[in-house]
């Protein structure tokens, strides 16, 4: 997995948290690449806004001294949550095609479970139509897999439901992060 270059300030917290005692200014954030969680602690002086992209790579960092680490789920906060959902879904619609490609590819966990059936609202059924439909021709969009499958719950929405359920969530596979 490569690392990090970018993040994005999902919550800027200038006292730290308000139960642990420590004042430190704590920065929530998401990796851009791979969607990790990370703790990141600014540098003195240095206000951060939410949405706000910082650069977390190697090398000299201009808002951020350094990277606490990963960001447990427990830790996240009901804001940083909304803007976490706002980021996965913009996410999925600029790399739609990486996501088109995960319809086009997906293949079975073991003999019951297939990968397509992990998205939320997806069922055998859909997976069946999914599987039999791309054998004729692969899907192009999300707007082609809508056109193509009959009561197909919505792709782009299931994606974006499904990584925040493993970042957040306890997820037994991990499909996407």
């Amino acid at each position: 997995m490569e690392k990090e270059e970018y993040a994005i300030i999902l919550e800027y917290l200038p006292n730290g948290y308000p139960l642990e005692g420590k004042m430190m200014p704590i920065a929530q954030a998401v990796g851009e690449t791979n969607m990790i969680l990370l703790e990141l602690a600014p540098r003195k002086g240095v206000n951060l806004d939410v949405g706000e992209q910082v650069y977390i790579g190697e090398g000299k960092r201009d808002k951020i001294y350094y990277i606490l680490g990963r960001l447990k789920k427990e830790k996240l906060t009901e804001t940083a949550k909304d803007r976490l959902e706002e980021f996965i879904e913009k996410t999925v619609t600029l790399n739609e095609q990486k996501y088109i490609e995960f319809f086009n590819k997906s293949d079975a966990i073991n003999k019951r479970v297939h990968q397509i059936e992990l998205l939320p609202g997806f069922g055998k059924k859909h997976m069946q139509e999914i599987i039999s439909s791309r054998k004729e021709k692969s899907f192009e969009s999300f707007a082609d897999m809508k056109m193509r499958i009959q009561n197909l719950p919505d792709p782009e929405k299931a994606i974006a439901k499904r990584i925040m359920q493993e970042l957040i969530g306890f997820e037994r596979y991990r499909l996407f992060v």
